[in-house]
């Protein structure tokens, strides 16, 4: 964990009401995993006056060295709406990498990636990831769900990397029309994943959680809470577990865990 200065790249939209902002940082995140996340503040005036959680999308090389990250984020509130706003050139106070991220093993070979809207974020990393640890991208499913196709992110991205790619959305925009989890509970009565990776909204990563335990698949969640230190001093981020510890925090512990041991 490093807290530096970091310069803004470029910062672009990407679909509307999502921009994608890239920074300068040091070496350090070339040790970085898929799944953690950095927490960002604007370094002039107090507000907004809390960090912001985010996760890292992507890594930037260049000579084969980490020379930046890439971040996906939806503008929501206050400060996304004013991040959306920050120009190449500009600097950010950037923290991180901080958390604990996804497993990425060659044991997990075959695997299926839940993401709902802005939670396809650290999959793009993640899917990197696989395929530098030389574990077929290909042999691994990408879910994306949302609203309506304005919610329907980095498709390219996955289709580029070779991976088979599945779409629903709730108005029927985008691929199957209804949830995503109907689409994942069809597509695993003639698959068997290894692992099955889940980002988004509370309600979505339950009912993930609950198909993965029914099928008896591994299954790792990040969940999505407030983080307003990044390192488990504020305590806010605290989620309810079922292990030996009755509450863990998010940003420490997390934010992703193994779906068998938290209460959503």
């Amino acid at each position: 964990m490093k807290q530096e200065n970091a310069k803004i790249l470029s910062n672009t939209r990407e679909a509307p009401g999502y921009y994608r902002i890239c920074l300068g940082c040091g070496p350090d995140y070339a040790k970085a995993h898929p799944g953690q996340f950095v927490s960002l503040r604007f370094q002039e005036g107090i507000s907004p006056l809390l960090r912001r959680p985010f996760s890292i999308h992507r890594l930037i090389y260049e000579h084969g060295k980490v020379t930046g990250i890439e971040i996906l984020y939806k503008t929501i509130g206050a400060f996304t709406h004013k991040l959306s706003h920050a120009a190449s050139g500009e600097q950010l106070d950037l923290l991180g990498p901080l958390g604990h991220g996804f497993t990425v093993s060659p044991k997990y070979a075959k695997n299926a990636l839940v993401a709902g809207g802005i939670g396809v974020a650290p999959f793009v990393f993640l899917a990197d990831r696989l395929a530098e640890e030389k574990i077929p991208v290909s042999h691994s499913t990408v879910f994306i769900g949302g609203r309506s196709s304005a919610d329907i992110l980095c498709k390219s991205v996955f289709q580029s990397l070779g991976m088979d790619l599945q779409t629903a959305t709730e108005d029927g925009t985008e691929g199957e029309k209804g949830m995503v989890t109907q689409a994942l509970t069809r597509w695993l009565k003639d698959h068997q994943p290894d692992m099955i990776y889940a980002c988004g909204p509370t309600p979505m990563l339950r009912a993930v959680a609950n198909i993965a335990q029914g099928e008896n698949i591994p299954c790792e969640i990040s969940v999505e809470t407030i983080m307003a230190c990044g390192f488990g001093v504020c305590l806010g981020c605290v989620v309810q577990t079922t292990d030996g510890l009755k509450y863990r925090h998010a940003c420490k512990d997390g934010p992703v865990f193994d779906a068998k041991t938290i209460i959503l």
